[in-house]
């Protein structure tokens, strides 16, 4: 089960919204990280708080009704501000610096023109299982932007989802050894979903605007059936568009362009045992179905999301106890965006049926 919470108006109306509704998975989501951060950083809450304000300038020049969205679930959930920014840069404080690095995962597979004819976009998720219990399904309408669904970490203002422009995302971590004081990733996720079309949502990620490296994959329909699925890897050193010239994508968790190689170093301690085989096995069941023909849609995205070969490693992820702590991740949630349709199938955990959430159709 998942919590549905409706928001909208202003952006510290929004922000209200989601504290007090969603009250308990914020303080859910404080506690793990918390955790998380001494565990394997050696880094207590208060220096986590002191590195989350070295964004709050380029956050306040960048989109100032972020912040204002941030004080108001800070507000309504009775915590502080710092604790909220803090979640919302938690990638930068856990994928990057020093310490041992927690691996945030997950599996993203795209298809689109010339292969079919809806753009459909999928992942799952893999994450520490506490985890679970933080996640929030907003639904929100706030002035002046697309009407967006979203599945997100309770007190996270952007994460995974889609909006009516038929603008959606999907989203990998990357493990580098840089980083800089500049726009959050989550909050880089935010704009994306803010956006009215694929090229304002690469302007708002591009030129070095994100603090730190993911993979982003963003599909797009314009509403009169014509649709793409691009894949830029973003970085503090700009973009690099990754794969996607034959009409499908797939990314898990390590850099795939040269020229970000080049620029970061990539510490993801398991790419060839996990991340690199899990990338394998999602380009050879794209590849299969369409040696065969098969036609592609939401089914067979749910079968590819749900594949188990080289379990516990596998795109539907389980905890390995044979890996470090930090390691033992397993899928939190799986999602599959029709954009095309303006639909979604969403299903929490590793078992049950994907179940379709709000489609944004009149």
């Amino acid at each position: 089960m998942i919590k549905n919470v409706y928001l909208q108006g202003s952006a510290k109306e929004i922000g209200f919204g989601h504290g007090s509704q969603g009250k308990q998975e914020i303080i859910n989501s404080l506690e793990t990280y918390e955790k998380l951060f001494y565990g394997f950083k050696k880094m207590r809450w208060s220096e986590a708080r002191e590195y989350a304000l070295l964004h709050l300038k380029a956050i306040e020049q960048y989109d100032l009704q972020m912040v204002e969205e941030m004080e108001g679930i800070a507000e309504g959930a009775g915590v502080d501000f710092e604790d909220i920014l803090t979640l919302n840069a938690r990638s930068e404080i856990a994928l990057t610096n020093q310490g041992e690095l927690l691996a945030d995962g997950c599996t993203t597979m795209a298809i689109t023109s010339p292969i079919s004819k809806d753009t459909i976009i999928g992942q799952t998720w893999d994450w520490t299982p506490s985890q679970k219990r933080s996640l929030l399904l907003l639904h929100i309408q706030a002035e002046s932007k697309p009407r967006m669904t979203m599945v997100t970490e309770g007190g996270l203002i952007g994460k995974i989802g889609y909006n009516s422009a038929g603008v959606a995302l999907c989203f990998n971590a990357l493990l580098t050894n840089k980083r800089t004081n500049e726009i959050p990733l989550h909050l880089g996720a935010r704009a994306v979903l803010n956006s009215y079309s694929q090229a304002e949502a690469i302007a708002k990620i591009a030129n070095g605007q994100i603090a730190a490296a993911a993979s982003f994959l963003i599909g797009y329909d314009d509403g009169s059936g014509n649709g793409m699925a691009v894949n830029p890897e973003i970085s503090p050193f700009g973009i690099d568009y990754v794969g996607g010239d034959e009409g499908w994508l797939t990314h898990t968790n390590h850099i795939c362009s040269a020229r970000l190689n080049n620029k970061l170093k990539d510490l993801n301690d398991f790419r060839f045992e996990d991340s690199i085989l899990r990338k394998k096995r999602a380009d050879q069941l794209i590849k299969t179905s369409l040696a065969v023909g098969e036609p592609i849609n939401e089914k067979v995205f749910e079968r590819w999301l749900s594949d188990t070969f080289n379990k516990p490693s596998s795109i539907h992820h389980f905890q390995n106890k044979n890996v470090p702590e930090h390691r033992r991740a397993e899928t939190i949630f799986s999602i599959i965006i029709n954009v095309t349709n303006r639909r979604a199938l969403l299903r929490i955990g590793q078992e049950g049926e994907f179940k379709e959430i709000d489609s944004f159709r009149e």
